[in-house]
């Protein structure tokens, strides 16, 4: 399998003036095998720990000196260990978060090694944190399910990735490859974008083992829940998981999660899943200005999950007897599904350092409904998305919006082949208003940056 971000664990490594790098991502996108691949690509020698299968691993990092650290290892493992040859790997390191801070000790005193930590509720040791992080000192890269063309790669479907890749706008679009885009598409709205679960699709495993391993999944989250106990209770934060994969696509309110439970209560459960990486908020935006994030509001937003493959198990997707053909998938979930899977891919746009993506969305506040699904910002400019689940679909919202903003780009996601359309319209008030639009289809969202800017 190959994955996209390997090419920036490649620039990492070769960095002559690399800071430890820790890896953030929910459990099981693949960061401890995205590890062990990089020190068997680049033939280096891996050593590593992992501290919540082992605490008492934390015996070798005692020391504030990297020399003895890695004296006392080299000892234990009965072997020089050479630091231009060696990856040194941190997994599960919350567990024994205090290890964070004397990752600056290797940053300052022992840069040709090449460490690297990892962690599935690291954000929680980051927030908890009674130490001092070494800011500037670490550098933070945030993985992310496999998206469609790493699932295209995984399948060996090169010829069609390089057809996609090299599609641009203006260009024709065959009609055959739309149907086999979309048909993959379709595979990729089933599986997900979990590496394991995709490696099973890849060797042909039968679609309901296929769904059993998204259970799995599911139920390894759901497991991860008693560690949140002194935050909060386990079964609040399965209400409000199931509650955000019912919620797709529309404003979450914490009020409408379940009888009993406190809006605050929510919010905090909330939190603490996006915080895990388990799901993550779509904030409100205001879309007056860059940046997005400059102008938003707390009493607004949505949530997606972190795959696709995780919304089939919360909503018990049947299996048994193959996976139904888009066209009988009941109307509303086929509009979860699109606006989970374009939010997904929208978030590999992002940045993979710092504090990692965001995505963003708008809705009119009292009077008459209106919605912009997502709103990103590219080559300096804000480009509201309108999704729809089909081929047809009115974009009254859209309309609206371009005019009330002053906008001249925007995009619309549906099963159509990709096209260029310079609109001329009027909104429900009457108003004129011009702009051009991208329609294209659902597949292409992680490219979305590129269409833009050769389109631009």
């Amino acid at each position: 399998m190959i994955r996209i971000v390997e090419n920036r664990l490649d620039q990492w490594l070769s960095d002559k003036d690399r800071k430890p790098l820790v890896l953030r991502g929910a459990r099981q996108v693949g960061k401890t095998w995205l590890v062990r691949n990089l020190a068997k690509r680049t033939n280096k020698r891996l050593v590593e720990f992992n501290f919540e299968r082992d605490p008492s691993s934390k015996r070798f990092f005692t020391s504030n000196d990297p020399k003895i650290i890695l004296r006392d290892i080299s000892r234990d493992l009965n072997a020089v260990l050479e630091q231009q040859n060696t990856i040194l790997f941190l997994d599960e390191i919350q567990a024994a978060g205090e290890l964070l801070a004397k990752l600056r000790w290797f940053a300052e005193e022992m840069q040709g090694l090449a460490v690297i930590a990892a962690g599935s509720l690291l954000e929680f040791t980051l927030a908890d944190h009674s130490f001092s992080m070494p800011v500037g000192r670490i550098g933070f890269l945030h993985i992310e399910p496999l998206g469609f063309i790493e699932f295209l790669t995984a399948h060996k479907q090169d010829l069609l990735i390089h057809d996609l890749l090299s599609w641009r706008p203006g260009r024709e679009f065959s009609p055959n490859l739309h149907e086999q885009a979309l048909k993959w598409f379709d595979r990729f709205l089933t599986v997900g974008g979990m590496p394991a679960i995709v490696e099973r699709d890849v060797s042909g495993t039968d679609e309901a083992v296929c769904r059993e391993q998204q259970l799995d999944l599911a139920a390894t989250y759901r497991s991860d829940f008693p560690k949140y106990a002194k935050r909060i209770e386990p079964a609040v934060l399965d209400s409000v998981l199931r509650s955000a994969a019912l919620s797709l696509g529309r404003k979450f309110v914490y009020a409408k999660v379940e009888d009993g439970v406190k809006q605050h209560v929510v919010k905090k459960a909330i939190g603490l899943l996006s915080a895990a990486r388990v799901c993550h908020l779509v904030r409100y935006s205001a879309a007056n200005g860059l940046p997005l994030g400059g102008e938003t509001k707390d009493t607004f937003r949505k949530v997606i999950l972190n795959d696709i493959g995780l919304l089939h198990a919360l909503l018990r997707f049947p299996a048994h007897a193959g996976l139904p053909r888009w066209d009988l998938v009941a109307p509303q979930v086929r509009g979860q599904m699109a606006e989970q899977a374009v939010g997904q891919l929208l978030r590999l746009l992002g940045p993979a350092s710092g504090d990692g993506p965001e995505l963003y969305y708008w809705q009119r506040e009292g009077g008459r409904p209106g919605e912009i699904d997502y709103i990103i910002q590219i080559c300096g400019r804000i480009i509201p998305i309108e999704l729809k689940s089909g081929e047809t679909g009115t974009m009254k919202s859209l309309h609206q919006f371009m005019h009330d903003k002053k906008l001249s780009l925007a995009v619309r996601f549906d099963r159509n082949p990709p096209a260029l359309i310079d609109l001329s319209t009027k909104t429900t008030q009457g108003q004129e208003v011009k702009y051009r639009l991208y329609n294209l289809p659902h597949y292409m969202a992680e490219r979305l940056e590129t269409i833009v800017g050769q389109g631009i």
